[in-house]
């Protein structure tokens, strides 16, 4: 695992520094310098954006991870990645004038709850190209197995910049309607840098040869479609539906909540840059003992560093909530508690999707992913009314917890695989011990000393508990070598 470690290594610090200052961004800085109204607002539009982006890039940036590691000549490789560059505007193209036509009632039906969204309504379109293609980019680069300073520009560019952009209405240099604009234009121009990237990391000699298996590509990509939307349909459908049903700050709201849980999802987001393109190849070339392998090494890895997320967040959530000193915010107080589950569980998966995604059974993701949306949808639209934002978030866990499982049992069935042993039911056990033994434990500083108090006593304790009972050799290994390069 040595590339894998050592990029997901450099990966896994950059989305730390991405977080931290997204962190300051929405724990502090949006929830301070910008009306709520505009906060709910901007989230509304981003997670919209990433619900359409399969379908305006023609599942592109799977498809290349999928398919570029199986041709074997420059020739093919460039001819491939031309025609990824050129097919999504078959999809953006037309979109564009039939959006411009029914523009007026798209904005009316999204706007209904919320007037405020209306005017805005065609920076979703625009968002959506741009995000899309800058995942395009960037899985051009994580095929050339060289996927952190794309990382980078995913994770800490954007971040910086909307830094700049609230301090500018702090100091009312831009107004709150400015700011979005804003954010739009930022994410334009990490997309030219990434493309420029790409061309730098590998530039192929354009030329329009269709591949021979194009009819193979054009199915895939038409299933991811599909199960891209679905996914992104179960991670920003809430967002995009609680303006339908609640007012817009309720967003917020929800989004402090859901940001502060997704630092549990961090381990999987820095491994899966390279595991993906890695397990792609090994399904390619057939090498099942492989992907077995990395399946099984990634899920107890990622559990035991997503657990301790789990205890840090969760067993300091009310000290952290008085530092926001937002008391309207604190109504996102179980969002973070129940998202964190859901966030776990898709910890367990492992490398789980990528081995269904580029297996031969990719069908079943795509019918897998439109159930788990049409769920979501059916959850969501009822918990949202009896319980508000809560309601959203259990939406989404019971949707995670049971198609998680459902891709976990596929697996064995089919390829005879699976990630669990006995120490992720050892690891089980720490987790839960740990979280009674301090749950009711409170100090009674400053809610920085609390935390600080806190967070170190149960780092110890949880790193002593998976050392003795040796959860991870690659772990272990690392901590043991890291001593002795002190020494």
């Amino acid at each position: 695992m040595g590339i894998i470690l050592k990029q997901s290594f450099f990966n896994t610090l950059i989305i730390f520094l991405g977080f931290g200052v997204g962190g300051i961004n929405v724990l502090f800085l949006y929830t301070h310098f910008l009306h709520e109204d505009y906060f709910g607002l901007i989230t509304f539009l981003l997670s919209a954006a990433n619900i359409i982006l399969p379908l305006l890039v023609f599942g592109m940036q799977h498809t290349i991870v999928k398919f570029y590691s199986s041709y074997q000549t420059k020739i093919e490789q460039d001819g491939f990645l031309t025609t990824t560059l050129l097919m999504p505007l078959i999809v953006i193209i037309p979109l564009a004038f039939v959006g411009a036509f029914v523009y007026d009632s798209i904005a009316d039906w999204i706007s209904a709850e919320n007037p405020i969204i209306k005017k805005y309504t065609y920076l979703i379109f625009l968002l959506a190209i741009f995000m899309g293609y800058f995942e395009v980019f960037y899985a051009w680069t994580k095929v050339q197995l060289n996927s952190v300073f794309g990382n980078f520009v995913k994770e800490i560019f954007p971040r910086i910049c909307t830094t700049f952009l609230l301090f500018a209405v702090f100091f009312k240099w831009l107004t709150d309607e400015e700011f979005i604009y804003g954010v739009v234009i930022v994410y334009g121009i990490s997309t030219v840098i990434m493309m420029f990237y790409a061309f730098y990391v590998y530039k192929p000699t354009f030329k329009i040869v269709l591949p021979s298996n194009l009819k193979e590509i054009i199915s895939f990509s038409l299933y991811i479609i599909v199960a891209g939307s679905a996914a992104g349909v179960l991670l920003e459908i809430d967002k995009f539906m609680i303006p339908q049903m609640e007012q817009i700050a309720q967003v917020a709201y929800y989004s402090v909540g859901i940001y502060i849980a997704s630092v549990i999802g961090i381990p999987t987001r820095a491994m899966q840059q390279i595991t993906s393109p890695i397990t792609a190849k090994d399904m390619n070339e057939n090498k099942l003992d492989n992907v077995e392998k990395l399946y099984k090494q990634s899920s107890i890895n990622l559990l035991i560093v997503g657990g301790l997320f789990f205890l840090l967040i969760n067993l300091n959530i009310a000290d952290l909530y008085e530092l926001i000193n937002k008391p309207e915010f604190t109504k996102g107080i179980w969002v973070v508690m129940i998202i964190s589950l859901a966030k776990l569980m898709e910890l367990a998966l492992g490398t789980g999707n990528a081995i269904l995604l580029n297996s031969k059974y990719y069908r079943i993701f795509f019918y897998m992913s439109l159930a788990m949306a049409l769920s979501v949808i059916f959850l969501n639209k009822w918990l949202i009314d009896l319980i508000g934002i809560n309601g959203a978030a259990i939406a989404t866990l019971i949707v995670v917890v049971v198609y998680s499982g459902a891709k976990i049992i596929y697996l064995k069935s089919k390829l005879k695989i699976q990630p669990f042993d006995v120490n992720t039911i050892k690891l089980a056990v720490i987790i839960s011990v740990i979280f009674v033994a301090f749950y009711f434990w409170n100090f009674n500083f400053h809610p920085i000393i609390n935390i600080g108090l806190k967070g170190i006593l149960i780092s110890l304790l949880y790193v002593l508990f998976i050392n003795k009972l040796q959860i991870s050799k690659d772990i272990n290994n690392f901590v043991t070598n890291y001593f002795a390069k002190k020494e």
